[in-house]
């Protein structure tokens, strides 16, 4: 549920920053006919701390009408972005420890990079119909993307390199209509709400093997390293939710959704893709029914006791779930409703204006777990999976002009069944998904002409493969029948990447007439660390002769540099 501003201060921002960064914004509105009409326009360019530049060009545009108010009224959206940059993939760790790039902020393939655009249109609309309130929305948006990546370096195609190129033309139509309606049973206050969804897919998208951004016969590469999809995905939603008021301090939210799924796709490699023994075309749908309820208790406008239970779903790649088979992850018919199951509860408490803090622990259980497989950097379906933890947010106002805000979570994450991860490593941890995570801010308010922020982040650390080196799997991921964890080239035991903590400071000092100045300083202690971290197999140039199957290594990206941006702003009308 996401509203936009109807109103903005006419304005202009000129940024300038460490690392070649520059940006321009403008914003303005002004009343037109009976409603209000808003106009936003932002430049950008970001070169970043890597040895072959960004060169990120980007520019966003907004244009807005709206009318009435959220009860009575509409809005029509348009939005526009497109961006032009270079790219730095992750980088294997000998690769820095063999000097083949010159620091952490070195590349192995300087062609990497892509392009995007993006343009959206969309309405809405409100009114209060009868004694209920109907509200109805409807969009547009076409996306393109070409994204180049190096992931592998020369693991498939020793000539050439591994460079590919990532590209999708989507074009999605859809929209919804919800109707609320207050219906008391007795004197009992209850509310309806009742709504449905659809959205119409069209994409061509795939990816073809590349150099230097130009691209090349697949004829020398495996049949998997070659996509060319035609996708045609509809879905249609309708659900139903009624809140009770039992009592004063006790309610109930039931509801009950049922989604339904319906995608084709034409492989237009069909061909080359069955000589593998398989294909990504066919027909797939699926529908889910899921219940939702929740109980809340509110002893006192201090506090509040909560229980949540429900089925949702997360939506499954339709050429995974076309392929006669999974490769390597032995999930043939992966569905495309991928079913999950969760239940949270939990409290707020609020002493007065000052004190807040809210408590969630939640269990959440997946039929598939989505895998990335950076290989390929693309994901397919893994295994089921399941995951528990607990999350805490606190804020507290010191003073009229100071609050701190503190958030933490705490996550156990797992497959449930073993997964082998493709570098002879088997377990059940699922890569990247941290054991822990938060923040801690304070917050200046408006403090004469002062204002702005001091934050610390936090994330923990977090498995990179799924379990330790098995003989079998060293065996099966090589491809050499004599080969253990002894001998393959991967790591023994279970690889873990490691968290990082940042600190960020913001201040804005109001000069007066409309003018103002803010300093952003980002990463304040100059953290060294990684930003990224992924665990997967590649092969260097000089590793062609000498590991036919690749290496199995740790890859970084690593965290931007201490780094300082300068605004200067002047607001029209103040």
């Amino acid at each position: 549920s996401l509203q936009y501003r109807e109103r903005i201060a006419d304005q202009i921002a000129l940024s300038a920053g460490t690392l070649d960064f520059q940006r321009v914004l403008g914003t303005a509105s002004q009343a037109l006919g009976e409603g209000h009409l808003l106009e936003a326009l932002e430049l950008q360019h970001y070169d970043g701390p890597f040895d072959n530049p960004d060169a990120a060009r980007k520019e966003n545009a907004v244009l807005r009408y709206a009318q009435g108010d959220q009860h009575d009224g509409y809005s029509l959206t348009g939005m526009f972005y497109h961006q032009l940059w270079n790219n730095t993939t992750d980088i294997p760790l000998r690769a820095i420890a063999a000097g083949f790039v010159s620091n952490r902020f070195g590349t192995l393939d300087p062609s990497d990079g892509g392009r995007a655009q993006r343009a959206s249109l969309s309405a809405q609309f409100h009114k209060s119909l009868g004694d209920g309130q109907l509200d109805a929305n409807a969009f547009f948006i076409y996306n393109q993307l070409h994204l180049y990546n190096d992931f592998t370096h020369f693991l498939v195609d020793p000539a050439h390199g591994d460079q590919e190129v990532q590209f999708e033309n989507r074009r999605v139509l859809g929209g919804a209509a919800s109707y609320h309606l207050p219906l008391p049973i007795g004197a009992i206050e209850n509310e309806l709400l009742a709504g449905v969804s659809t959205r119409y897919d069209l994409s061509h998208l795939g990816r073809t093997p590349t150099q230097a951004r130009v691209p090349l016969p697949s004829g020398d590469d495996p049949p998997s390293f070659s996509n060319h999809d035609g996708i045609y995905l509809y879905s249609l939603a309708g659900y139903l939710q009624a809140t009770t008021h039992w009592t004063t301090s006790l309610r109930s939210v039931l509801g009950l959704r049922e989604d339904y799924q319906h995608g084709t796709d034409v492989d237009y490699l069909t061909a080359l893709h069955e000589t593998d023994g398989y294909n990504n075309g066919g027909t797939a749908h699926k529908a889910l029914l899921q219940p939702k309820g929740s109980l809340i208790y509110t002893p006192s406008e201090h506090l509040e006791f909560y229980l949540s239970a429900g089925v949702s779903f997360h939506s499954t790649d339709l050429r995974g779930v076309n392929q006669d088979k999974s490769v390597d992850l032995g999930l043939p018919n992966a569905a495309l409703l991928s079913k999950q199951n969760g239940e949270e509860v939990g409290m707020r408490v609020q002493n007065g204006q000052n004190f807040t803090a809210t408590l969630a622990i939640y269990n959440l259980w997946q039929q598939s777990e989505t895998v990335l497989d950076p290989d390929a950097g693309v994901d397919s379906a893994g295994p089921p999976s399941r995951r528990y933890g607990a999350e805490l947010n606190v804020s507290y106002q010191f003073t009229p002009w100071l609050e701190l805000y503190a958030s933490i979570t705490g996550n156990h994450t797992r497959f449930t069944q073993p997964f082998d991860d493709g570098t002879g490593h088997v377990g059940t941890y699922i890569s990247n998904a941290p054991v822990a995570a938060g923040s801690l801010a304070l917050y200046l308010t408006d403090l004469g002409r002062w204002s702005g922020g001091l934050e610390y982040r936090y994330l923990g650390s977090y498995p990179l493969s799924s379990g330790p080196c098995s003989n079998a799997a060293a065996a099966r991921d090589f491809h050499d029948a004599a080969a253990s964890c002894a001998t393959a080239p991967t790591a023994t035991g279970q690889i873990n990447g490691q968290g990082f903590g940042e600190l960020n400071l913001d201040a804005h000092y109001a000069l007066g007439t409309g003018w103002s100045a803010s300093l952003g300083i980002y990463n304040l202690l100059n953290t060294h660390a990684p930003a990224a971290e992924f665990w997967y197999v590649d092969r260097l140039r000089s590793e062609i002769e000498t590991a036919p199957d690749g290496v199995a290594d740790v890859h970084e990206h690593p965290l931007e540099p201490i780094m300082w941006r300068l605004t200067i702003a002047k607001r029209f009308g103040d």
